[in-house]
């Protein structure tokens, strides 16, 4: 048939993708802020999260709280080097009720030192019970957080087009990730808080719609199902 010759055809003389930018973030570039998000799933209005950024001098601290009904509460709060991208601590809480697991509670509270991913890890059950444990981890050079894919998405060094590719550790993992982001051609945007000019970055689950002036700020996320979005009330 002629299209499946025309699509053999195409197939055959695309070029090989380029290969992967090394994923940095550029944390200065992120003012100090307080942003409000709405969540809906599946099209329905299911909760609300704030962001907040404070510049604490050479220290970028991101806290953030958040709900998602009907059972998921979430807390969160990392600390950054502003001037050399390095995470130096992390606390994260998700509460959750599911009909379908014994686990209402997961929690990691951990500090890098002298190359060290160090801290504890909790698990809580229905029942009660907590299982703590410890983490010590040797945390590479140029290695950060998997949570910059999203509180430092709007930090990203990136242009439209940019294939990135960065090393990062996962603090529920306590494991040794990589982070795929894809910079997408500017898109013009409308959200509860207004129209915005920004790049789509996107990870293997995640768009993010993030702005590229000052300020710096997500706006917008959806996953690639189309399932779940987060859009921007206030700032």
């Amino acid at each position: 048939m002629p299209w499946i010759c025309f699509l053999l055809a195409s197939t055959a003389v695309q070029a090989p993708p380029p290969p992967p930018k090394p994923l940095r973030f550029d944390l200065a570039t992120l003012p100090a802020a307080r942003d409000s998000f709405v969540f809906y799933l599946n099209g329905e209005e299911r909760g609300q999260a704030v962001w907040q950024y404070e510049i604490q001098g050479d220290r970028l601290v991101f806290t953030a709280t958040s709900e998602l009904r009907p059972a998921d509460a979430e807390s969160l709060r990392v600390v950054m080097d502003r001037r050399t991208g390095a995470p130096l601590s992390s606390f994260h809480r998700i509460a959750v009720f599911d009909p379908q697991s014994d686990t209402v509670l997961v929690e990691h509270d951990l500090v890098v030192r002298q190359g060290r991913v160090e801290g504890m890890r909790r698990v809580g059950l229905r029942d009660g019970h907590i299982t703590t444990h410890p983490v010590r981890t040797a945390l590479p050079a140029g290695v950060v957080w998997s949570d910059y894919g999203l509180l430092a998405a709007a930090a990203a060094v990136a242009a439209p087009g940019d294939i990135l590719q960065g090393r990062a550790y996962s603090e529920f993992g306590d494991s040794l990730a990589t982070l795929h982001v894809v910079a997408e051609a500017a898109a013009t945007i409308t959200v509860p808080a207004g129209t915005f000019e920004t790049m789509p970055l996107v990870s293997p689950v995640v768009r993010l719609y993030v702005t590229r002036s000052a300020p710096r700020r997500v706006v917008k996320g959806e996953s690639l199902d189309g399932a779940f979005r987060f859009e921007l009330v206030t700032h």
